[in-house]
């Protein structure tokens, strides 16, 4: 599929409007979240190594691959 004319290569994500007009913050800082989040990926190893086996493909394809 060829990519559109005008694809935007990044998106700068400005969440002012939601905060001014819902007074929503956001929960986490991103930078800090983001570290949280590959540490866990890293201290978790057992639980992805599996989804991404041989063993959880078949699983995944008897269940769901001819719906």
């Amino acid at each position: 599929v060829k990519d559109r004319p005008g694809h935007d290569r990044r998106y700068a994500i400005d969440s002012t409007k939601i905060e001014n007009e819902l007074g929503w913050n956001p929960k986490f800082n991103f930078e800090d979240a983001v570290s949280q989040t590959i540490k866990w990926y890293l201290d978790n190893k057992q639980w992805w190594e599996r989804i991404i086996s041989g063993e959880y493909q078949n699983y995944y394809q008897t269940q769901y691959g001819l719906r």
